[in-house]
């Protein structure tokens, strides 16, 4: 029965890796209309949320690890992963922390605080990679996009989650 129960959750962990994966790849090909190059909405949060929720911090990881990976090898962006190890670690380490903090219906502030820590995660890879402390400058649009962002893919996990219940 145990590895059934296994099986079941790597099955879940593919899945939502393919999920978190497609959108990851999708998203990179719609271009924002803003000053800040490289800003994105990250929606494929929602996934890695869903997943700290639904299956564990450690099936979480795995997903947000292949996400990076095989997310910027197939855009052909390596150095660009080591700009999204930075933010996307940090911030799956501040969402896996504040999850089981908050109730579902305010998912919305782990998401908020996640996004916060992928801006202050990449915005110090920037620094060490380029030794311009000029990129600070764009911190504060960051933290604020981090914050809108990171708020609408924690609302849209919630509710993802709250839907899945119901089945």
């Amino acid at each position: 029965m145990k590895s059934q129960v296994r099986v079941r959750r790597l099955t879940q962990s593919a899945l939502l890796a393919a999920i978190a994966l497609t959108i990851f790849v999708v998203e990179a090909q719609i271009p924002l209309p803003l000053p800040i190059p490289g800003l994105k909405l990250g929606l494929s949060n929602v996934v890695t949320l869903f997943a700290l929720k639904k299956l564990g911090k450690k099936h979480a990881l795995g997903i947000v690890l292949v996400r990076i990976v095989l997310g910027n090898l197939i855009l052909g962006q390596v150095m660009a992963m080591l700009y999204a190890f930075g933010g996307g670690l940090l911030s799956f380490a501040v969402m896996a922390l504040l999850c089981g903090r908050f109730p579902l219906k305010q998912l919305w502030v782990v998401g908020a605080f996640g996004g916060i820590a992928h801006n202050l995660g990449q915005t110090a890879v920037a620094l060490l990679v380029t030794q311009t402390p000029a990129l600070l400058v764009y911190l504060p649009v960051l933290l604020l996009c981090g914050i809108l962002t990171g708020a609408f893919t924690g609302l849209c996990a919630g509710l993802l989650c709250a839907r899945s219940e119901k089945k």
